[in-house]
């Protein structure tokens, strides 16, 4: 008898599994992130009251059709959409837990957006139907790392296929869900110093009210950021208002579930119908059937193409690829003619990422030549793709990436040449400094703060700097700010081959606490580093050398106390007392001190802070106390010793990796 109890216990443990399973995992909706808007509304307004009937009624339209739906109350619109997998319950769950999650995540903010694994939920006091959002975004990392550079360069390979695929896919749904997912097999199977999946699961979505291109438009641009956040992870996600796009070596969606991205075909014709709804239901499926068929032919050659690319030999690879190139390359012998054989003579300058030399082309053109060094692992044709892709970033305060040189172990950037070296020459030497007037400075703060908006929200690639100092702003003939260094970060980022993942590459002083401290990296972040860099183009000190008398504070501490103190001028450089706007100096250390606040989420956008700095009629909120990085000397002097320091202009500090995905938030 107690045998047949068993029996039974079992078959009922058997039997709920099973249900939990055919019910797709019913569990808490697992949050990923949310983003507040700055702007508040006032408590019991009507605001309040329309933004509660919005998320009332979105909680109410959890559907099992599209898992998509809006809410339009007033001046409050709203809407929600789940997973293309998940069933209705789990989709109800979740919008009702992203409605409540909102309201205590971003209390009285009049915009929100919240992700969940399963959905996002988002309102605002502006229209969101049927139009593309692409900002704000989260890029969410996988925290585990591949460690086999070859293994992880195949990988991204493989995944940069997939999910160009899945954008077409996705976008030309005729499922209504513009949905899509699939499971790719890649060889796995050299020795590893882990055990990898040998599966790539990866999944892409968008709203179902973006038109196709603008679907397409979304996703794509999802994918660009991946480079950036999550090559070398063994997973990723990168989370839109308008969509998202996701990759893991594990199936973290319900593989039968997902939707396919085209319908079945239609079910036969039921006994009694006339023969007139006959002719109009075929006339209705038939030209629909043969677009259908007419695509999917399409996609499977393109496809085929694409794998037959991949699948050819490295040289051939190679002659395809410098067909669309070759316009930018440069052979190894003009560089060495240029630069009189990498001559010390010609030695301008030297960084983490290698030493630059200016060179004179056989026309008497002018180049400065970054010859990166023999460790800047990068694959060749990542390398190449990247160099693609900075060349033809164009921006009047960004140098301009002009040619490169790849050949043997040698890997060269040419750059255009900036006559007046860098900002660091002048703006911390005694007498140099004194040619930097006001009006010189202020050009120099505003012609900086446009390079680094375009870089962040202009560019097609979304860059962020990482090192953004004042040794990395040339100055050209006429004093005009340009950026260097931009596209490196972005390159150096995706080598695996020299540690990276475990050591943060940038220079004390000018790191934010956030990525100095914890390895995480957001737009916010080089926001800081402006403000520590427009701070010391007032005051004429470095961050890290500051000295006040025994106490030895760093520059952002002084300034707080100047501040608070009501004596902000006093940390002006006493080479500008005679000539000066003093409204001007003041509007920009205030401007810099919400810059380094540190909360990454109080500091301002660069598109803000390029509005602060051309509108004197935008009013300024009160800073909080900035972030200090620097305590005592001897904690400096340790953090310098650890960072190797020596005549570069980039420095790498070791740091632990968070068990957490390393997260990267770019607000727009």
């Amino acid at each position: 008898m107690a045998s047949f109890k068993f029996l039974i216990f079992l078959s009922s443990l058997l039997v709920i599994s099973l249900l939990s399973l055919a019910s797709g995992n019913e569990a808490a909706p697992t949050y990923s992130y949310h983003f507040c808007s700055n702007t508040t509304f006032t408590a019991n307004s009507t605001y309040q009251s329309n933004l509660d009937l919005v998320l009332s009624s979105l909680s109410s339209k959890a559907t099992p059709v599209t898992g998509f739906s809006n809410a339009f109350a007033s001046e409050v619109s709203g809407l929600f959409l789940c997973r293309g997998d998940v069933n209705t319950t789990v989709c109800q769950d979740c919008v009702a837990n992203a409605a409540k999650g909102i309201l205590q995540s971003c209390p009285f903010q009049i915009g929100a957006i919240i992700w969940y694994d399963e959905c996002l939920l988002r309102y605002s006091n502006e229209s969101i139907f049927a139009t593309i959002n692409e900002g704000p975004w989260v890029s969410l990392p996988n925290s585990l790392f591949i460690l086999d550079a070859e293994i992880g360069h195949r990988l991204n390979e493989l995944l940069n296929r997939t999910m160009n695929s899945l954008a077409t896919l996705a976008s030309n749904s005729l499922t209504g869900k513009k949905f899509a997912t699939e499971e790719e097999e890649f060889n796995s199977s050299q020795a590893l110093s882990q055990t990898l999946s040998k599966t790539l699961y990866s999944l892409v979505q968008c709203t179902p009210d973006l038109t196709v291109s603008d679907c397409y438009k979304c996703i794509r641009g999802a994918i660009g950021t991946l480079p950036s956040c999550c090559y070398g992870q063994q997973g990723g996600r990168v989370l839109l208002p308008s969509c998202n796009i996701r990759y893991e070596l594990y199936s973290f969606y319900n593989v039968t579930a997902a939707s396919p991205a085209f319908p079945p075909p239609p079910l036969p014709l039921p006994p009694g119908k006339s023969k007139s709804s006959l002719i109009i239901i075929i006339a209705i499926v038939v030209p629909i059937a043969g677009s259908v068929v007419l695509f999917s032919i399409g996609c499977f050659f393109l496809r085929r193409r694409i794998k037959k690319t991949y699948n050819t030999s490295l040289a051939e690879n190679v002659g395809v690829e410098i067909t669309c190139v070759g316009s930018l390359q440069f052979d190894l012998g003009t560089i060495d003619a240029a630069t009189n054989n990498f001559s010390d003579d010609n030695k301008i300058g030297k960084g983490g990422f290698g030493t630059v030399y200016k060179g004179t082309l056989y026309n008497g053109q002018e180049i400065a030549v970054k010859r990166l060094s023999k460790s800047f692992g990068q694959g060749v044709e990542e390398f190449k793709n990247e160099v693609m892709l900075v060349a033809k970033l164009q921006h009047k305060n960004l140098v301009r990436l002009l040619r490169f040189c790849l050949e043997g172990h040698e890997k060269i950037l040419v750059y255009e040449y900036v006559p007046n070296s860098s900002l660091d020459y002048f703006l911390f030497d005694t007498e140099r400094q004194r040619q930097l007037d006001w009006l010189t400075r202020y050009k120099i703060i505003g012609g900086i703060a446009q390079g680094l908006f375009y870089l962040h929200e202009d560019s097609r690639l979304r860059i962020i700097h990482h090192d953004l100092k004042a040794s990395n702003v040339l100055l050209d003939s006429n004093m005009n700010p340009k950026i260097s260094d931009f596209g490196m970060a972005r390159i150096f980022v995706m080598d695996q081959t020299q540690g990276n993942t475990s050591r943060i590459v940038g220079t004390y002083g000018y790191m934010s606490p956030e990525y100095a401290m914890h390895g995480r990296f957001f737009v916010k972040s080089d926001v800081f580093s402006f403000g520590v860099l427009l701070l010391e183009i007032i005051s004429g000190k470095m961050n890290n050398c500051f000295y006040q008398s025994e106490h030895d504070e760093d520059l952002l501490s002084f300034i707080w106390k100047q501040w608070k103190n009501g004596t902000p001028l006093k940390l002006l450089d006493p080479t500008l007392r005679d000539s000066f706007s003093k409204n001007e100096v003041i509007r920009c250390i205030h401007i810099g001190l919400l810059c380094v606040q540190e909360d990454p989420a109080s500091r301002p956008t660069m598109a803000t802070v390029v509005l602060m700095l051309d509108s004197h009629s935008v009013s300024l909120q009160l800073p909080q106390q900035p972030a200090f990085l620097f305590r005592r000397k001897a904690k400096r002097n340790m953090n310098t010793k650890e960072a190797g320091h020596d005549d570069s202009t980039t420095q790498s500090v070791p740091y632990s990796v968070d068990d957490a995905s390393i997260t990267q938030i770019h607000p727009r």
